[in-house]
């Protein structure tokens, strides 16, 4: 095997950027549905809640979906796993443009469109990258991130302009079209399940993993590992990460449209998040190698939850872009983290399908919110309900990572004699 000591370039470098790539369309997509919501309504007369309700079901199929992704990877292969999900994205968004159907439009762009995103997502692609890495695991993920937040800088503002330009329909197909002119290639070329022996230890690293290597604890069984508290206070985190970003992609723009801004300042506010997250992910991937993995998480909640009282009360465009910077540099790195801490805690073998699980909860929370901010406002006449409750329970989350097992302390059964 070619170890990472002895190659000018480390081939999962290539893995991780066709990872960012996929990402990017993928999550992009799923976190930046914003542009496309009141243009949908609009054109096929739905009502904000009847479309939340879409919505919702269609972020807790893509919940569902995901230890499903898991499961064919593991039998399958990653390659195989990829390219059915771009053909699920390409077949569902061609039936989306075709009806008007409230039910025929759940069934294409709420479960189809879900699910074919799901199997081409973070989750798919968190394991593959842990196999590659293990010096540097927690920058390889984060650099995972790294593809969601450009997606949501990338993806608000483009799709906001293409649908102006050429109407939602049009961007939804050219984004198929992108979608699987990209992973095909990625699956067929870059992607590759089998790592080297060692991964990118250091010679002397490696010396030292194979004098242990006899006397390694063996992972738990999937059960008795869900039923320890680290996994579900991991899953609690995911649930409110995946309550506040999905709240922020499926309704920050029409929140702060209704608050008076224009279309193209409330996608600016929205991608300026994702285009400082870049940035910040750069950083809180260099320091999750060095400082504690759960202090990072803690501090990551809390700013991300304290931002999301400050963006329902700005009131000019400076405020917005301030907060959007604020917010972007902590916005990436939960997931990155989360999934880190499972394998620093579980090992490597159950990281693939402990991460499916726990996203789950991730989905649950994107579910709840996207379903909330559209019923709350209809119902309240205020997005104070949905936004609050974001902004409350990260700032639980933040309390509940400090909680988390130290750096060293792993949940393994023990090592046979």
């Amino acid at each position: 095997m070619i170890s990472a000591s002895r190659s000018r370039w480390y081939f999962g470098w290539n893995i991780v950027a066709a990872a960012a790539l996929l990402t990017l369309l993928s999550t992009g997509m799923r976190l930046g549905i914003g542009p496309f919501f009141l243009p949908i309504a609009h054109d096929l007369g739905f009502s904000r809640s009847l479309l939340s309700t879409i919505i919702a079901i269609g972020m807790l199929c893509y919940g569902l979906a995901m230890p499903v992704g898991g499961h064919l990877i593991a039998r399958y292969g990653t390659r195989n796993v990829l390219l059915l999900g771009a053909l699920i994205v390409a077949g569902s968004v061609l039936w989306t443009v075709l009806t008007r159907d409230p039910l025929a439009f759940l069934l294409a762009f709420g479960v189809g469109f879900s699910v074919g995103l799901a199997f081409v997502s973070p989750v798919s692609l968190t394991p593959v990258i842990s196999h590659w890495f293990t010096r540097r695991r927690g920058m390889a993920l984060f650099f995972l991130s790294t593809g969601s937040m450009a997606g949501m800088a990338v993806m608000t503002p483009v799709t906001t302009w293409a649908i102006e330009s050429f109407g939602w329909r049009a961007t939804l197909v050219g984004f198929a079209a992108v979608f699987t002119a990209l992973t095909l290639p990625a699956a067929l070329f870059v992607i590759r399940d089998s790592a080297p022996e060692h991964t990118d230890l250091l010679p002397e690293e490696a010396a030292a993993q194979r004098a242990r290597a006899s006397t390694a604890p063996q992972s738990l069984s999937l059960r008795e590992a869900m039923r320890t508290a680290p996994f579900w206070k991991i899953f609690f985190g995911l649930f409110c990460c995946g309550f506040s970003m999905n709240l922020l992609g499926t309704h920050g723009m029409p929140m702060l449209m209704d608050h008076g801004f224009d279309a193209f300042t409330s996608s600016m506010g929205i991608g300026l998040i994702g285009v400082v997250a870049i940035g910040g992910t750069v950083v809180l991937g260099r320091l999750a190698d060095r400082l504690p993995r759960r202090n990072i998480l803690s501090v990551i909640y809390l700013v991300r939850g304290l931002g999301f009282f400050a963006l329902v009360l700005v009131g000019t465009h400076w405020e917005l872009y301030v907060t959007a910077t604020i917010g972007g540099l902590v916005w990436a790195g939960s997931i990155a983290l989360s999934s880190a801490i499972l394998s620093d805690v579980y090992g490597v073998r159950l990281v693939g399908v402990l991460y499916g699980m726990a996203y789950l909860g991730h989905q649950i929370g994107a579910t709840i919110s996207s379903w909330l901010g559209g019923w709350a406002y209809e119902r309240f006449g205020t997005h104070w309900v949905a936004f609050g409750a974001a902004g409350a329970l990260l700032v639980a989350a933040a309390v509940v990572a400090l909680q988390l097992p130290r750096r060293g302390f792993t949940l393994m059964a023990p090592a046979r004699a």
